[in-house]
């Protein structure tokens, strides 16, 4: 879903990406940093703000020489000579995508019901206000939150108020063809292609991992059915997986294989178990992500609700769900990235990526002011515990993770710490929180040698698609 961080709570147990404006000091691009400067690069990024190494003066994020970072309605750079691959678009479902294929004995799983003369979704005869119009028949219009992602809110107006209109939902956010000739609109020759209402799945069936392989199956035949997984080799639809049922969780995977899948959508987050939850990445899933290496599938680990609302919630006193358009600053500020930190820690101190080294894992619509604190820790952790990794985890997180920044980050940081082989453009159109011109972004990197330019907004993705 979005990374709308600061969250009200109310009725269930919902996670939010929380996320804060992250960005850093300019610092040069070079290759790909060593382990052993790695130190100095992230005491040089920001010496002073160690839970944000990818942090710079706030000011800049939303205006450049005190004009708009990103003018409304108009590209700033002229159009590139190369294909620009997006990592990051939506779409928005219909009202059956739930329910189309779901057995008739769990036909009753999701349901709509009218309340005060709007469509509400429940799931498991329990209503999520998860997103507050599930139907998509009305949206905020792309890039509405800008101002506030951007932190160019000095009147403190609430994401409501922001929003404004909103808009119908055009078919381009509903099928693949006028998709395809919005995108040529754009400038954007491939993207992958996410759900919105999907995200909110499996937390809510996080007990029982039977009705979330039933729940995601389901989803993923709607998916196929409307923009398969490999539209003309432009629009790449991510089908969920994942492995709390092994058996079940290989035999999604060979179906979404043998239909054309070129990437899968795994929530950054424990999956459900009879007895708990825990890692998808264990030893006991081992044989899931072989299939998945030796298919070649890009993994995303897009944003998701992830169950940290259940944490926030320990210090707030509640025990409800995210709530999008209601942000409070508690959870913007604690729930910082948290999700993926601890995903792609798991990933590599638990030993997948160590055992699947041909794994590829791409970070999207999490940003990158995580990225120094989380490469920091396995640093540390290294060099405390060397004998407990098999290898060196920042050389596991630099040969197997790409990342996806926020529009409003640093992007130069992060390519000091990554290199910019490992960063990937990503648009977030048409959620209110992303670019309502994508391209736009590129003024961004407009700096960089061209080589440069080029692998962060085509060739990087492209590459992981076609491995």
């Amino acid at each position: 879903m979005s990374r709308s961080g600061a969250a009200s709570a109310t009725t269930s147990c919902t996670a939010v990406s929380a996320h804060w404006v992250g960005p850093c000091s300019a610092v040069t691009p070079s290759p790909l940093a060593p382990v052993s400067s790695l130190t100095s690069v992230l005491e040089s990024v920001q010496p002073n703000h160690r839970a944000t190494p990818l942090a710079r003066d706030l000011e800049s994020e939303t205006t450049v020489n005190g004009k708009p970072r990103f003018p409304t309605g108009e590209t700033a750079v002229s159009a590139p000579e190369f294909p620009i691959y997006d990592a990051d678009n939506h779409l928005y479902e219909s009202e059956d995508a739930l329910t189309r294929h779901l057995p008739e004995r769990h036909r009753n799983l999701f349901r709509f019901v009218e309340m005060k003369g709007r469509k509400k979704l429940v799931v498991r005869d329990r209503l999520t206000e998860f997103i507050p119009n599930p139907t998509f028949e009305v949206v905020a219009r792309p890039g509405a939150h800008m101002d506030f992602y951007g932190a160019n809110n000095p009147e403190g107006k609430s994401l409501r108020e922001l929003t404004g209109e909103p808009m119908k939902a055009i078919p381009a956010f509903r099928r693949p063809e006028p998709r395809l000739e919005l995108l040529d609109e754009q400038g954007i020759h491939a993207t992958l292609m996410f759900p919105t209402l999907a995200s909110l799945i499996e937390e809510r069936l996080l007990d029982d991992p039977y009705l979330t392989q039933v729940a995601l199956t389901a989803f993923n035949e709607w998916l196929h059915d409307e923009w398969s997984y490999d539209h003309q080799g432009r629009i790449f639809a991510t089908p969920v997986v994942n492995p709390c049922l092994l058996d079940e969780g290989i035999a999604e995977l060979e179906r979404v294989i043998d239909r054309g899948a070129k990437a899968v959508l795994l929530r950054p987050a424990p999956v459900s178990g009879l007895r708990g939850t825990r890692s998808p990445f264990l030893p006991e899933f081992d044989p899931f992500w072989a299939r998945i290496q030796e298919a070649g599938l890009l993994v995303a680990l897009h944003a998701s609700d992830s169950g940290y609302q259940t944490y926030l919630n320990t210090w707030e006193g509640t025990d409800g769900e995210y709530v999008a358009f209601k942000p409070k600053t508690f959870p913007a500020v604690a729930d910082d990235g948290r999700a993926i930190q601890d995903a792609l820690a798991s990933a590599i101190c638990h030993g997948m990526l160590t055992r699947f080294p041909q794994v590829k894992l791409i970070s999207v619509e999490n940003g990158g002011s995580w990225v120094g604190h989380l490469v920091r820790n396995l640093e540390l952790a290294y060099k405390k515990m060397p004998n407990e990794f098999d290898e060196h985890p920042r050389d596991v997180f630099q040969r197997n993770v790409w990342v996806n920044p926020f529009w409003e980050d640093s992007v130069l940081g992060l390519i000091d710490l990554v290199g910019a082989e490992r960063v990937c453009f990503g648009s977030d159109y048409p959620h209110p929180e992303g670019l309502d011109d994508p391209v736009a972004w590129r003024q961004e990197v407009a700096d960089l040698p061209a080589a440069d330019v080029e692998r962060i907004m085509s060739t990087n993705l492209k590459a992981l698609l076609a491995a």
